[in-house]
């Protein structure tokens, strides 16, 4: 049963400090992930800033994260909830509460992503770029 959780748990761990490395060494020399959705497009993706967004975070600057990406900002915290809850489920060997959410409420948040990804792209919503202050 505890083995169940290691696995998981294991990879989150490598995955969080393998980001905040990621993080700090590219800031320091100044070479990032580029999207590619937006060198091919022009046009800004759902996830646009996502790592921008997380420097931020991690440094303490949360209105600039904020401005990198509204949306995943906003939604971070469920995601986190989410993670940890399935850690947890894992660990009780009980069923987790994302595997109890009805499809219809994915495929809500689903097209949320999708109307938000466009929605910043049209020039009446420019305020949702990616952008620097």
């Amino acid at each position: 049963m505890r083995k169940k959780i290691v696995r998981p748990l294991s990879i989150g761990v490598i995955g969080i400090l393998l980001v905040i490395l990621y993080l700090f060494v590219s800031k320091h020399i100044n070479i990032y992930i580029p999207c590619l959705f937006h060198k091919i497009t022009g046009f800004y993706c759902p996830g646009c800033g996502i790592t921008r967004m997380l420097y931020a975070i991690i440094t303490g600057d949360l209105y600039q994260a904020f401005r990198y990406n509204p949306l995943l900002f906003i939604t971070l915290p469920a995601i986190l909830f989410l993670w940890i809850d399935y850690l947890c489920s894992l660990w009780k060997n009980k069923i987790a509460l994302y595997q109890k959410i009805p499809n219809s409420i994915w495929i809500g948040i689903l097209i949320i992503f999708i109307v938000y990804g466009i929605m910043r792209n049209l020039p009446a919503f420019e305020f949702l770029q990616p952008i620097t202050l």
